[in-house]
């Protein structure tokens, strides 16, 4: 077990705000290999998650919220679609932080995968609203499947900065 890190927002905040941002970049290269793309899964998610477990604050919100602007403009959907929806995720995890909190590493898991489900069928919701029709189900399983897949990025950020404030134990 490392010792804990101070909680610099820069840190906790900054460093994960764009580690996901260049990953969905990354992953958004129009490269194929043997008539397949790379998947697409919801980076932000991952951070989203880790920042309503380690602490409440009021900038996480904030960085939810330009990461769901930066979704919309690099994947050219309706601009707040992706803010909306990772800013109700976050909520979901915040409500139910002091459900999972000490909880071992399954229950942790099912709950971000709760929590990713909850912000894919809210913007399935949205876009059926907005767009009149209703968007694949089979795209957007593959996507929920690939999102829930990086809750190890999750779990190690909440492994290093959630004892770093002396406050919440």
């Amino acid at each position: 077990m490392s010792a804990a890190r101070p909680l610099q927002p820069w840190r906790w905040l900054g460093v994960p705000m764009l580690q996901a941002l260049v990953a969905t970049l990354l992953f958004g290269l129009p490269l194929r290999a043997f008539g397949l793309q790379l998947p697409e899964p919801i980076f932000p998610m991952a951070a989203v998650f880790a920042w309503a477990v380690i602490r409440p604050s009021v900038l996480a919100p904030f960085g939810v919220l330009i990461m769901g602007l930066f979704l919309d403009l690099f994947w050219g959907g309706p601009l707040g679609l992706w803010a909306l929806c990772l800013l109700i995720a976050y909520g979901a995890a915040l409500a139910g932080r002091s459900m999972v909190a000490g909880q071992n590493r399954a229950i942790l898991w099912g709950w971000y995968g709760v929590v990713t489900a909850t912000a894919m069928v809210s913007g399935y919701l949205f876009v059926m609203l907005d767009s009149r029709s209703t968007p694949g189900l089979i795209p957007m399983a593959w996507q929920f499947l690939a999102t829930i897949l990086l809750y190890p990025f999750a779990e190690r950020l909440i492994e290093l900065f959630e004892d770093a404030d002396v406050r919440f134990r």
